[in-house]
């Protein structure tokens, strides 16, 4: 028996209200966080991510919040990412229920933040995200960009991602930018590279649409995948997608 593929549903969230755009962009209302993070619980989701989109320190307290009442409610694991910019901030969320964060752009900035937090609560606690957008600037062709998407940095995504591993980042989080939000599936290729150089799991993220998207994610060398708005606005269930990922012969847990 091999490890069981993880469907993970993910909230945006925004001054404490789960919100999705297409590209990042026209942000709509989609519910109440805790509520949501429910609804997916009891339909079988193995991991629910939270990712604060605003992030300000204003609406910290909203998130602690949050996360709190979700890990009353929600007993698997909550990965929760957005404006974690040090030890203490992995400390305090870890301290409100959640079990694993997500770093970006503040790793971007100060590399030596992902070994920090690795060394102090363990590589497993520890999910590098990553936007990717295609460039022809970088060797690979693929550039990890902040703030949503809108600025590119200098790095190419592999050589970043390798990196970040090697610093101590237990999970890598793909997120296509390409692909969020315009449900034409995800990036296969960025997939199965990050596949090629990651001894860490990677989860799939951006461009999930239809049932027929997400086995070719894990045959591409996805440990996970993870949507949005395929869930939020009931177009797709977790069970739907395991039923799908079941039938051509993944290994899901029930």
């Amino acid at each position: 028996m091999g490890v069981a593929v993880r469907v993970i549903p993910c909230l945006d969230v925004a001054d404490g209200r789960v919100v999705k755009g297409v590209n990042f962009l026209n942000l709509a209302d989609a519910g109440d966080p805790v509520e949501l993070a429910r609804k997916y619980y009891e339909q079988g989701a193995d991991e629910v991510t939270f990712l604060d989109v605003t992030a300000t320190v204003e609406g910290r307290a909203t998130t602690y919040d949050m996360v709190r009442r979700t890990a009353e409610q929600v007993f698997v694991p909550l990965t929760v990412g957005g404006g974690v910019r040090s030890p203490e901030d992995v400390a305090k969320l870890l301290a409100h229920g959640a079990d694993k964060v997500g770093v970006n752009s503040a790793a971007i900035a100060r590399p030596e933040l992902i070994g920090e937090i690795a060394d102090r609560f363990g590589a497993q606690v520890l999910v590098l995200s990553l936007d990717i957008t295609r460039s022809p600037r970088t060797p690979s062709g693929f550039v990890v960009t902040t703030h949503g998407g809108r600025t590119e940095t200098d790095l190419d995504a592999l050589a970043w991602a390798r990196e970040a591993i090697e610093r101590g980042a237990g999970e890598l989080l793909v997120n296509s930018i390409d692909a969020d939000g315009t449900k034409a599936g995800y990036d296969l290729e960025l997939t199965q590279l990050m596949r090629e150089l990651s001894r860490v799991p990677v989860i799939a993220s951006g461009g999930a649409g239809k049932l027929a998207d997400f086995a070719p994610a894990i045959q591409a060398g996805a440990d996970a995948v993870l949507a949005a708005s395929v869930f939020h606005y009931g177009e797709l269930t977790i069970g739907d997608v395991k039923g799908e990922l079941r039938a051509a012969g993944l290994e899901v847990r029930p």
